[in-house]
């Protein structure tokens, strides 16, 4: 929110007045396996896995229709790289430009495991933001046209890489969890 829109504006005002190479990446939902467990995205593959390895049945999920341009976070720090190797410094936003809903994420995620996500998806009031942004999508073109970056992993790959992490978690975890407690 606001500390992230005074941090970019401090690095325009010390990269203009004392000539600093500083640049702004304005990176859009960037995810992968290590995103905290809070997060939406890693909230349903966390939940994907324990249900298929039989440790759990239901996640409680806010929106369903709130849309979100989620990309790779490994593709995310190749553009970052990317723009600390350019001869001057400049602001970019890093983004797929194409956003999904939650549902959809939901949709995929259960899929991939075999699940039907309706049957393991509950709503719960608790998680709806009074003040949540229905759509984020970001355009990349200045990236993708200045650095020559692309995202390369795709959504569907990028939830069955979360998936396949945490459908493993969850197998190490059934698995403790049947060695009993001498463990």
């Amino acid at each position: 929110g606001v500390a992230k829109v005074a941090a970019y504006h401090f690095s325009v005002n010390y990269r203009e007045a004392y000539g600093l190479f500083v640049c702004n990446g304005i990176l859009f939902n960037h995810e992968s396996p290590r995103r905290g467990e809070t997060f939406v995205t890693r909230k349903i593959s966390r939940a994907v896995g324990r249900i298929n390895m039989g440790l759990g049945h239901s996640v409680y999920l806010g929106n369903l229709g709130a849309r979100r341009d989620w990309g790779f976070a490994g593709d995310y720090v190749e553009a970052m790289w990317r723009m600390m190797q350019e001869d001057g410094p400049d602001d970019f936003v890093i983004a797929t430009g194409t956003a999904h809903t939650v549902g959809e994420f939901c949709e995929a995620a259960f899929g991939y495991a075999g699940l039907d996500w309706r049957e393991h998806v509950k709503l719960d009031p608790r998680y709806l933001r009074p003040a949540e942004v229905v759509h984020l999508c970001g355009d990349s073109g200045k990236a993708r046209r200045d650095l020559n970056w692309t995202p390369l992993v795709g959504f569907e790959d990028l939830v069955q890489m979360m998936v396949d992490h945490d459908v493993e978690l969850a197998r190490q975890e059934r698995t403790l969890r049947d060695a009993g407690p001498d463990v």
